[in-house]
């Protein structure tokens, strides 16, 4: 589909090696099978797979480690891209990408250096059990280590991961403490029982910990208690990366839409004023809420670069244009998504062209956190000068 506003990284070099290159090659492979997998549900092996192989699972790691070194404006944009043809791969992919960045939040130099080589070394998948608001997890002393117990819910990408980071309430302390352990430790069990509209590929389950072994290197900090605005960066990291699958869902349901009215089935239906009315419309949306998060994407990039020096006017300014950009995506990627079947009529109903799914998964993945506290933050910014005060989602 024609683009105003190129979603390319300027510094993305081209080549056979270049990470945008491996990812779009990807999205090409995965874009055939899409729609059947998203029918049948499950955990996408082969797709996991092949994303191990390509090597994008070093893309965001220091280049002093053997990463890609790349930085948040192209993890965001190739999991964008992903997000077009698969929702739930761009998810549980960039989900691993937030993951690998949580020891240089919340952990020593010694932790951070530890996880970013043993990444590189291992071919680690980092999955997700941190669900900061679920607070059913416990963390006990036992000697010099601890024992954790408890279960986590919406634990997305859990499956086939060989790291899991946590979150658990230290039960001597009361603080929200992050873990990270392997995903095969004794006393963990993965739950197959995520049954969602959308987002079906993404294994974002519940996972139980049964006196679960936790060794005293392997807990990193607290998240509910940072000392300084970059202990708080992740929460802005997971939002701009969740606007950018909106964006990319949004994006690839309209290029469907696109290639079915421009396809010799669709007779002239792609030249009734009409519908070209209504596709100018709905790209009209689609550019504005591009802009917005484009316009968060640099200030996200430029308060990780400040790490500890931070201060919390650069953070809170970084949080407001990410909390606009992600309404913007939700609102718009909604209404383009439900009204792609008043673009290609009757016939966009059909089951295998699976035009169902873009609407599905925005939908399931827009409920990730609640909307009106942005909007809230937003006018309390737009009439107060308040800056938000930093939170799980904004």
């Amino acid at each position: 589909m024609p683009q105003l506003v190129d979603a390319v990284h300027p510094d993305v070099a081209s080549g056979p090696a270049d990470p945008a290159a491996q990812m779009e090659a990807l999205v090409r492979e995965f874009q055939r099978t899409a729609v059947e997998r998203d029918q049948q549900g499950g955990t996408p092996q082969a797709e996991r797979d092949r994303i191990r192989a390509s090597g994008l699972l070093r893309l965001v790691l220091p280049a002093h480690h053997g990463g890609h070194g790349a930085d948040w404006i192209t993890a965001f944009d190739l999991a964008r891209r992903l997000a077009r043809v698969d929702a739930s791969l761009a998810h549980v992919y960039s989900y691993h990408n937030l993951g690998v960045a949580i020891p240089r939040i919340f952990g020593s130099e010694e932790q951070r250096h530890h996880y970013e080589a043993a990444t590189v070394r291992e071919g680690w998948w980092w999955g997700n059990a941190l669900n900061p608001l679920d607070r059913r997890c416990h963390l006990v002393a036992d000697g010099d280590n601890y024992l954790l117990e408890g279960e986590k819910r919406f634990c997305s990408g859990s499956h086939d991961a060989e790291i899991l980071p946590v979150t658990a309430v230290d039960q001597a302390s009361g603080a929200l403490v992050v873990l990270v352990l392997p995903g095969d430790r004794a006393g963990i069990r993965l739950h197959h029982d995520w049954d969602a509209i959308g987002q079906r590929q993404t294994d974002s389950g519940s996972v139980s910990f049964e006196r679960v072994r936790v060794f005293r290197h392997e807990v990193l900090g607290s998240r509910s208690d940072a000392a300084t605005p970059f202990g708080t960066i992740r929460a802005c990291l997971t939002q701009l990366n969740l606007a950018h699958i909106f964006l990319g869902i949004a994006e690839g349901g309209l290029e469907e839409a696109r290639a079915c009215l421009l396809g010799q089935a669709a007779g002239g239906r792609s030249h009734d004023p009409h519908v070209i009315q209504l596709f100018g419309e709905l790209w009209l949306q689609l550019q504005g809420a591009a802009a917005l998060v484009q316009q968060a994407a640099v200030p996200l990039q430029q308060a990780w670069d400040r790490g500890p020096a931070l201060t919390a006017e650069e953070r809170g300014a970084c949080a407001l244009r990410i909390a606009a950009a992600k309404v913007a995506t939700s609102r718009a990627g909604l209404d383009i998504t439900s009204r792609l079947f008043e673009l290609v009529g009757a016939r966009g109903v059909t089951r295998g062209l699976g035009l169902d799914r873009h609407w599905r998964n925005l939908r399931t993945l827009s409920l990730h956190d609640p909307e009106a506290r942005k909007v809230e933050a937003l006018g309390a910014w737009a009439l107060h000068g308040q800056w938000p005060e930093p939170g799980f989602y904004l």
